[in-house]
């Protein structure tokens, strides 16, 4: 016959509450009493029930976690790592919503304050209407956001500073000579402003800072068909020719940087290149990029909702990482014409 959370109480000496607490509030119990409980669970194959656990808690034990695009980018699945990592140890499923359209955007904000099937919102990298927030803390859990700009009716967030991360770029850049700059953005038909949209901000910002002899020239791609293309093409249409690109994240500037060598355009010597992520491989292929942590990001965002579903409170509840300009390959000083 299966064990029961009695039958583990009682070869542990322990109270039925203790054993429950061991895998649900591990914080709550001593590391020698929830070690032995834990062992002895073990050698009875008892493993408590989560749907006994969220009746007699009323959680669910499930995370919800918003999102625009796939999980698979490498943002977005480097924040679910972070999250996972934390939660996961602490007895809670997370739940991906991604909702890239209208149609799915009006059904999650109507269906799920009504189900009330999570004891946490994670909203990851868009901002969300103020009617949206307020529909979501009608289910009286924690809100929490990951990279977003407007925290307005949020009790968390973690997010870097993008509009003062592309300044630091553009400074870098004309620091090194650079006058004429293009910045390269993908557009979307969707429901949503993301917090990257910062970053044009910030990119025009700086070129307006540094003088009237920088010019700066912002270009378009739509997302559908292609980007690449429509960036690559832009890119060789421009006169006069930039001297350096800086992108809105690494998945763009990284197959713009091959397909222009293709075309026979040197790197850094025709154009200097300028990513932002440090996403994986950038380091190896030498590309010039701004850092950011979204793993390091996802732990503490599920630190605060512990935090928040424990105590409704937080330490430090919203807070901005910093970032890093990784100086690599794909950028010089701009070549100096000599006059005859």
């Amino acid at each position: 016959m299966k064990a029961s959370i009695q039958d583990v109480a009682r070869r542990a000496g322990v109270s039925v509450s203790t054993v429950s607490r061991s895998f649900t509030r591990p914080e709550l119990v001593s590391e020698k009493t929830r070690e032995k409980v834990m062992a002895i669970a073990e050698t009875m194959d008892f493993q408590i029930s989560r749907s006994a656990t969220a009746l007699k808690s009323g959680q669910s034990f499930r995370i919800a976690l918003l999102l625009s695009g796939p999980v698979t980018t490498w943002f977005n699945s480097h924040v679910f790592l972070g999250l996972n990592s934390v939660l996961q140890q602490r007895g809670y499923d997370i739940s991906i919503y991604t909702i890239s359209t209208f149609e799915a955007r009006k059904e999650f904000f109507s269906t799920l304050p009504v189900r009330r099937n999570a004891d946490a919102v994670v909203v990851c990298s868009f901002n969300i209407k103020p009617s949206e927030v307020s529909r979501l803390r009608h289910m009286n859990v924690p809100v929490v956001g990951v990279n977003i700009s407007d925290y307005n009716g949020f009790d968390a967030g973690v997010k870097i500073d993008d509009r003062e991360s592309m300044k630091t770029v553009v400074r870098h850049l004309v620091s090194i000579g650079h006058r004429r700059i293009a910045y390269i953005r993908t557009t979307h038909d969707t429901p949503f402003t993301f917090s990257a949209d910062e970053r044009l901000a910030g990119f025009e910002q700086a070129c307006k800072e540094a003088g009237e002899d920088v010019q700066s020239t912002v270009l378009h791609c739509p997302i559908i068909p292609n980007p690449i293309n429509s960036a690559v093409s832009q890119i060789l249409a421009l006169d006069p020719t930039p001297t350096a690109l800086c992108f809105q994240t690494d998945d763009l500037a990284v197959p713009v940087l091959y397909r222009l060598r293709r075309y026979g355009r040197t790197i850094p010597g025709d154009f200097s290149i300028v990513g932002f992520d440090d996403s994986t491989y950038t380091s190896a292929i030498g590309l010039t990029t701004l850092h950011q942590d979204p793993v390091e990001m996802g732990k503490r965002a599920a630190d605060k909702i512990l935090d928040l579903i424990a105590t409704e409170h937080t330490d430090q509840p919203f807070e901005t990482f910093s970032t890093q300009l990784m100086l690599r390959e794909t950028t010089s000083p701009i070549a100096i014409e000599s006059e005859d």
